[in-house]
């Protein structure tokens, strides 16, 4: 599988990045349950296949994603030779305190539950969420305190993990991050996120562009899980979905593989972060990538009308 530099370093990574929020058993957001033996199991058929980068964050599950994750690698002696580990900063889930004590706190808990001396890729994570915006702003705070942990080797790159727009974008502008990430806001669904990966790209920030099943409906299918971007979802949201599903079907062509290659087509974003939990999605998730797909697809999806508003305005934010 071919490997892409990230950004302006020299971390090379593979457009498919496998996504281990759900390895932290998160049913209150994916409606489902992953037992530690099944994530386990999961974590190590990333690692024994080709795709060299897989992302998680100190709070998905409330640790519990890093620790599964870490036994995995502590089992097999460390991470594979050329692995792209990203993990992700986060606020005290507690009192919601991100400041540049919070993020050494924060790094501290990633390193001792992934079993590693340093993260390959560090991310800040949702600041929207966090008590005071001007604790990850201001001098001296969360941000600043990212950057040192780059300039100390305990990251050897640092990015930004976005959330709403107007909150991100503000931030993407004012510091020189190696990469960004963006979830659910490009997708068949949604492109609210153009115009700041054009920006991104412009200045040769690698994108990783995660969620593109749209929370999973996408690839699931909207009679199976009728929940777009992690909410509920009515007829009036599902229909679009159902578009998308009635195209894909005349072609032949599973929903989910076009939802992917979507992301995958476009130029501008280095990679793609899907998330598993089970071995048989990561196989399935590598077909789905190598399906040649018929022209005239591209072209009846490209003419149906897509959301261009922050797909997470209304979310109900629940971190299990």
């Amino acid at each position: 599988m071919a490997r892409y530099a990230l950004g302006k370093t020299d971390l090379e990574v593979t457009d498919l990045c496998f996504g281990a929020s759900a390895l932290g058993d998160m049913p209150d957001t994916y409606g489902y349950s992953v037992p530690e033996d099944r994530a386990h199991a999961t974590v190590n058929a990333i690692f024994d296949g080709p795709v060299n980068f897989l992302d998680t964050s100190r709070n998905y599950g409330f640790g519990r994603s890093e620790e599964r994750i870490g036994a995995v690698i502590k089992d097999r002696g460390g991470l594979p030779d050329g692995f792209v580990l990203s993990t992700k900063l986060d606020r005290d889930m507690d009192t919601r305190r991100f400041d540049a004590a919070r993020v050494r706190q924060s790094i501290e808990e990633s390193l001792t539950a992934l079993n590693l001396d340093s993260i390959p890729l560090l991310h800040l994570h949702d600041p929207e969420h966090a008590r005071d915006l001007n604790e990850i702003t201001g001098d001296g705070g969360a941000l600043d305190e990212l950057f040192k942990l780059k300039e100390e080797g305990l990251a050897q790159a640092v990015g930004l993990a976005m959330g709403r727009l107007d909150v991100m974008e503000p931030i993407l502008r004012a510091y020189p991050f190696d990469a960004l990430i963006s979830h659910n806001r490009f997708t068949l669904l949604n492109r609210s996120a153009d115009a700041m990966f054009d920006y991104a790209y412009d200045q040769g920030i690698a994108i990783l562009n995660a969620a593109p099943f749209a929370g999973g409906v996408l690839a699931k299918g909207s009679a199976a899980m009728p929940r777009v971007t992690y909410q509920e979802a009515d007829d009036a949201a599902l229909a679009p979905v159902r578009a998308i599903e009635e195209i894909c079907a005349r072609h032949n062509v599973p929903t989910g593989v076009a939802a992917l290659q979507f992301s995958l087509r476009d130029p501008r974003i280095t990679s793609t972060v899907i998330g598993v939990s089970s071995p048989e999605r990561v196989q399935k998730t590598m077909d789905w990538a190598a399906m040649k797909l018929p022209a005239a697809l591209w072209d009846d999806l490209m003419a149906l009308p897509f959301a261009d508003e922050d797909p997470e305005a209304n979310r109900d934010y629940k971190p299990g």
